[in-house]
């Protein structure tokens, strides 16, 4: 393959910091290299074999997260929340397609973000954007924009905790199904959905009570006392994930052990950039956001490139155009696919295309366009005769108001202030995200 971790810093690249001390920089990437992986290759190549099942339609895709996380915001409180999310929703989409949900989070490395604009400017002041907390700081200060290399670390310190956290509540008895009912958050509880919640649960009981009398429970089943959460992140910051590509010593093989999953974001995935370099030389399941400026044959180009032997389960082409150009832009992009016989994983991230600015001045996304784009997107699929695969969300656990609209949940304008808490985007909050697996549920079903 002619490729190195390194092989990447030969070629061109978009969306990275300029830090002004290099030293510092090449000191961090060399104790980073050094540090323990956070996952194994492993575990990287059973999330693989996963979801070969999802593009062959016998599983369901969930994944999401938080847009960008935080370093002052990082409690076990906000992990907690979102695992249980998460659980709710796979319970919701499992028992109404009866087929198994692969969760892969958007945390444990979701630190960087792409911007529009190198730089942002505040009442005359302008200074370089906000990359992320493992690059720069959010506040707007000329010292807290400067790129820190030692953020990395922190990076680091922080996933490795929350990979932790995410694994002893996987196996520690949190995810055991008798415990269901405890999964609906207290912000859900009393509204109607929350209610609904707990009327699927009252049913999941009764199975559960059924399958004891039958001799099968948590103590002697594992499948209903554990479950597993794989992590995933856009690969943004390539000194970071280079820093942590691990050779396996079963398979020699390279893996980047920072997250189960990376993903390509739509800014940086030309085909003759430093991205598509790195991710066409590891041996994660990987993922590319594809939008309405994404060619046929450019599309082609990538698949090739990124999944040179088609392999099932390798590629996961995230499509993100927006609710008012989906059924313009995706079916020539999907038909060609189709023709050309590669062996991808189609899901949809319905967040990104559908940003706009409130009459309040606060970035926000309306929940009936959300739910637009994923019903065109299922709907051109069963046109296609083709696999809709899964749904890339950026949602929290926590009572936010950053997206507004919903039954559930019926943020105004207005609103917005009250807990706008995002790094960044808006998210959607738990009893939105809830609302949206149903509606998925109940849409699949059909």
């Amino acid at each position: 393959m002619n490729w190195t971790p390194n092989s990447w810093r030969d070629f061109p690249i978009k969306q990275q910091p300029v830090y002004p001390d290099q030293k510092l920089l090449r000191e961090v990437e060399k104790r980073l290299s050094s540090y323990p992986p956070l996952i194994f290759a492993g575990e990287a190549r059973t999330l693989k074999e996963q979801l070969a099942k999802v593009g062959r339609g016998e599983a369901f895709l969930l994944q999401g997260g938080d847009c960008a996380e935080s370093f002052n915001d990082f409690n076990s409180t906000t992990i907690k929340n979102l695992f249980k999310l998460m659980l709710q929703m796979n319970m919701v989409l499992m028992y109404s397609t009866g087929k198994p949900v692969i969760k892969v989070g958007r945390v444990a490395g979701q630190f960087a973000k792409p911007r529009s604009s190198d730089f942002e400017e505040i009442d005359g002041v302008k200074l370089p954007s906000y990359r992320g907390d493992i690059i720069n700081g959010i506040e707007f200060t000329k010292e807290a924009r400067v790129p820190n290399p030692n953020n990395m670390l922190q990076a680091y310190n922080q996933g490795s905790a929350t990979m932790n956290l995410l694994r002893a509540f996987s196996r520690g008895g949190l995810a055991d199904l008798n415990m269901v009912h405890q999964w609906n958050l207290d912000f859900i509880k009393d509204n109607p959905l929350g209610q609904r919640y707990d009327e699927l649960s009252k049913k999941i009981d009764k199975a559960m009570k059924f399958m004891s009398a039958c001799g099968l429970d948590s103590k002697n089943t594992p499948q209903l006392h554990q479950t597993t959460i794989f992590t995933s992140h856009e690969a943004l910051l390539l000194n970071y994930e280079e820093a942590l590509t691990r050779q396996d010593e079963e398979t020699n093989k390279w893996y980047d052990c920072s997250a189960h999953m990376l993903w390509i974001g739509d800014r940086t995935r030309d085909l003759t950039d430093a991205h598509v370099e790195y991710f066409r030389g590891i041996e994660n399941p990987i993922g590319c956001k594809v939008g309405t400026t994404m060619g046929e044959d450019e599309l082609i180009e990538l698949i090739n490139i990124l999944n040179p032997n088609n392999e099932e389960g390798r590629l996961n082409l995230i499509v993100r155009m927006g609710a008012n150009k989906i059924r313009e832009y995706y079916p020539r992009l999907l038909k060609r696919v189709k023709d050309e016989k590669k062996n991808v994983v189609w899901s949809i991230d319905p967040m990104h295309g559908n940003v706009e600015k409130s009459s309040t001045g606060f970035k926000t996304r309306n929940f009936d366009n959300i739910l637009k784009e994923v019903e065109e997107f299922f709907a051109i699929h069963e046109e296609m005769g083709t696999i809709a695969g899964g749904i890339h969300l950026e949602m929290t656990g926590n009572d936010v108001t950053e997206c507004t609209g919903s039954q559930s949940s019926p943020i105004t304008d207005s609103d917005l202030g009250s807990r706008y808490h995002t790094q960044c985007d808006p998210r959607l909050n738990a009893s939105q995200a809830l609302e949206l697996a149903f509606m998925i549920g109940e849409k699949i079903k059909d």
